[in-house]
């Protein structure tokens, strides 16, 4: 092989390598930005304090008027809410006008055993119950769905539907969490911020008192206040939320609402 030939060879040979260190060099930049949005979906809560309070507001139930019912099926419900607008669209300060509202207003959600609840704008209603023993949870709801908390705003009660059957072990007179939101499915600009709110009966929560134990994802959060929380963070697709009720010693506080796992969608 003469000298220029040689110059060629060497040339096509330093062309090849340069190829591969670019190549070499677009993965690791692939890597460096897939990175990146590992980072940035990492999801977080913040609480969320701009809510008005409605202090004064209270919650009281009609019908119905015994703990007892005959006959499964539909059941009627009559509320009387005080110093509260049914329907009403709630002030949206702060990062209240960032959440999923419902564009009926202010509400009162209904849980059965601490099911996914009941958005109603009316104060009475029907709804279908089963027979057996069942637990009766409702309070005030602003229009993008937190809770009204004070001491007034809900009713608890445990009805009993035809035949008792068999009780599921709770107590409503026993610290209990209630769960509430997330819930369903989120889409478009809903997605970027989710409430996260729950209901207490029988306790409050501090650093050194009992805590509710926020699993989203995978991922824990210790919440020592009880307020509304809003999630950030989570990829599109489904989210699983898991609420816990601790003691000061990080134990399960035994009840059997204490505990709950929810699923939710979100969609572009």
């Amino acid at each position: 092989m003469n000298t220029k030939s040689l110059i060629i060879v060497a040339a096509l040979l330093a062309v090849s390598f340069s190829c591969q260190e670019k190549k070499t060099d677009t993965k690791d930049t692939m890597g460096m930005e897939t990175a990146k949005e590992n980072v940035a979906q990492t999801i977080t809560i913040e609480k969320f304090e701009s809510s008005p309070a409605f202090a004064t507001s209270s919650l009281k139930l009609k019908a119905p008027a015994n703990a007892s019912i005959k006959n499964a099926g539909e059941v009627d419900f009559s509320f009387e809410p005080g110093n509260y607008e049914l329907g009403a669209q709630t002030e949206k300060n702060g990062m209240a006008g960032m959440l999923a509202n419902s564009d009926k207003g202010q509400h009162i959600h209904l849980i059965v055993d601490n099911g996914p609840y009941s958005a109603h704008y009316e104060p009475k209603f029907k709804n279908e119950m089963t027979a057996g023993t069942h637990y009766v949870v409702a309070f005030l709801s602003r229009s993008y769905h937190e809770s009204v908390k004070n001491a007034d705003s809900f009713i608890a009660k445990k009805i009993v539907v035809g035949n008792a059957g068999e009780d599921m072990g709770v107590n409503l007179e026993e610290p209990t969490l209630i769960y509430s939101r997330p819930k369903g499915e989120y889409s478009g600009a809903d997605t970027e911020n989710l409430l996260l709110d729950f209901f207490l009966l029988n306790t409050t929560l501090s650093e050194s008192g009992n805590k509710v134990r926020a699993t989203i994802n995978g991922q824990e959060f210790m919440i020592t206040e009880w307020a509304p929380y809003i999630i950030k963070g989570l990829p599109k697709g489904e989210a699983t939320i898991k609420l816990e009720l601790l003691d000061s010693a990080g134990n399960m506080i035994p009840g059997g609402f204490n505990s709950v796992t929810r699923t939710v969608a979100l969609m572009d």
